[in-house]
């Protein structure tokens, strides 16, 4: 492997298996498909791993209430998954459960290691109990009042208004979500993981990681509060890992989910000679790992996680990615007015390269929220891919194949606009690989709209009515198609399988992020079929009144 080649693990956030994705979870997925694919079209080693995220109370009872098994259910769930990512051009390297035996055996480790230096201890503990339903409530099946904000009907273990992180125990005039009723104390043994005793240690690896200034500000307020102690364990019944050498006690969904990053990897392993685990997880080996998170999950893997993993003998990430919520005409999503939308109904109506346009046109490195405004998708989309990127190519094929028998020109019209669009390679990269993705498209169309406007003034449909002309409308068509073509390959890890129909119209076979840079020149390419077409609003009509529920 090239000296220069960087090997890079990457994973997103486990969906949890029990609902649709939706398309405020494309978000995450599609900031982090493009992130993998610009990094593989560099050439870099770049491996992207997912799973689904299958443990814990509310898994058990859906199952329980569709009289199912918990496996039965969440593989069907999982499958669904795969279908909608799949469509949306998300290509996990692979793509596994948390509910595995290579999941189960690191937890173990983990563990082992952490119990045997004494960074986990047991305690009794006052857990919220329904008597009607005869078990322990887990924190998000108990919903009150935040202690802290005093913002009404909030989850038991952390409020979705101001952040705070508690335990039921804590929450104002506290509910089971299960009955009704008004949960009862009762004592039990829990596991607890030493996270205040890390405090010095996630300091350092915060500034290592170079965690963006908005999730530092807000990993400064959680040290300032104090860091709590862990707990790490459920008591049964429980959907998980039972906790070795223990009948009742299982590891909590939160301890096991994150490592399910590692046994996705793990389980690749075993079917790939070019991967080795070790020099992925454990520590002194020059290579990186990402996670692509939301902000509401930030606690987690940027305390709990680290933390865990720098006890239990593993490498920490090189560094967290956390995105903002997504609205949706500047609103929440809502089922009432149609704006939440499943992925499976958006690909009832829409192309997924419309959608992935979009965000990318939209997204950054920040936690800010991101507003799909579906006028502005609709109008956007037209003009940009349809309008400018597409247009490039549909106004010069034409003459290449009846004119000229489908071959390009020995030579461009003008190297100079050509050596334009390819010098701005590296400022596009460099977007790229600091997740600026709206900079690197705003980049792009200005490029495209040059483009156009060489087009616009040379006028090939007037020359080519002159037969002595034809040379040089040769030569100017030959220099579109290869303006567009540089265009492409910097949107290919945008809009993937676009850039897949405009390669075979080219009739290459890849493409490498520096063959923006060497134009396609005499040779022969296939006749041109329409990339993409336009996004009626009739079409996102429909997709919102299918997404209505009462």
């Amino acid at each position: 492997m090239p000296a220069n080649v960087r090997k890079i693990l990457v994973s997103n956030a486990l969906p949890y298996a029990n609902g649709s994705i939706h398309m405020g979870h494309l978000v995450e997925y599609l900031q982090g498909d493009i992130w993998v694919r610009f990094q593989k079209l560099r050439g870099h080693q770049c491996t992207y791993v997912c799973a689904s995220d299958v443990h814990g109370t509310p898994i058990m009872l859906k199952a329980r209430e569709l009289g199912v098994s918990p496996e039965e259910l969440t593989e069907k769930v999982t499958e669904e998954f795969l279908r909608d990512f799949a469509a949306f051009g998300i290509e996990f390297d692979n793509y596994h459960t948390t509910h595995s035996p290579e999941n189960e055996a690191l937890v173990a480790e983990m563990f082992s290691v952490l119990y045997e230096a004494g960074d986990i201890y047991t305690r009794t503990i006052e857990q919220a109990y329904d008597e009607q339903e005869g078990m322990f409530l887990p924190d998000r099946f108990v919903r009150g009042t935040c202690p802290r904000c005093k913002t009404a009907d909030q989850y038991g273990d952390a409020c979705e208004n101001c952040g705070a992180t508690y335990s039921p125990a804590d929450l104002i005039d506290p509910v089971s979500v299960l009955s009704g009723t008004t949960p009862v104390k009762r004592d039990s043994e829990h596991y607890f993981f030493k996270l205040s005793d890390y405090e010095e240690r996630l300091r350092q690896w915060i500034a290592e990681a170079a965690l963006e200034k908005t999730m530092v500000a807000k990993l400064e307020e959680w040290f300032e509060a104090g860091l709590q102690d862990w707990d790490i364990s459920r008591d049964a019944p429980y959907f998980g890992f039972r906790i070795p050498g223990t009948d009742d006690k299982y590891f909590y969904v939160w301890l096991d989910a994150p490592v399910g990053y590692a046994a996705s990897f793990k389980n690749l392993c075993e079917r790939r000679d070019d991967l080795d685990f070790d020099e992925y997880w454990r520590p002194g080996h020059d290579t990186e790992l990402y996670h692509f998170i939301g902000k509401d999950i930030m606690y987690f893997h940027t305390l709990f996680w680290p933390a865990v993993l720098q006890g239990a003998g593993f490498r920490t990430p090189t560094s967290v990615f956390a995105h903002g919520f997504l609205t949706v005409n500047g609103k929440k999503m809502s089922k009432s007015r149609g704006t939440f939308i499943n992925a499976r109904t958006y690909l009832d109506h829409l192309h997924p390269a419309h959608l992935r346009y979009y965000y990318a046109a939209k997204l950054g490195p920040t936690v800010e929220d991101l507003d799909l405004n579906l006028e502005d998708f609709v109008a956007r989309v037209n003009s940009d891919l349809v309008g400018k990127l597409v247009n490039i190519a549909s106004r010069c094929a034409g003459f290449i194949n009846k004119r000229f028998d489908g071959q390009l020109a020995a030579e461009l019209h003008d190297p100079a606009l050509f050596a334009t669009v390819a010098g701005a390679a590296d400022d596009i990269a460099e977007h790229y690989e600091q997740r600026e993705y709206s900079k690197a498209m705003r980049r792009v169309m200005a490029l495209a709209d040059d483009a156009n406007r060489y087009i616009d003034e040379k006028k090939p449909w007037v020359m080519a009515k002159d037969e002595a002309q034809l040379p040089e409308v040769q030569a100017i068509c030959t220099q579109g198609i290869n303006l567009f073509r540089s265009l492409m390959i910097y949107l290919a890890p945008v809009i993937p399988t676009v850039a897949a129909d405009a390669r075979e119209f080219l009739a290459e076979s890849a493409w490498h992020w520096d063959d923006a840079g060497d134009p396609l020149l005499a040779t022969g390419i296939a006749a041109f079929r329409p990339l993409l077409t336009r996004v009626e609003a009739s079409q996102v009509n429909d997709m919102v009144e299918q997404s209505k529920q009462s």
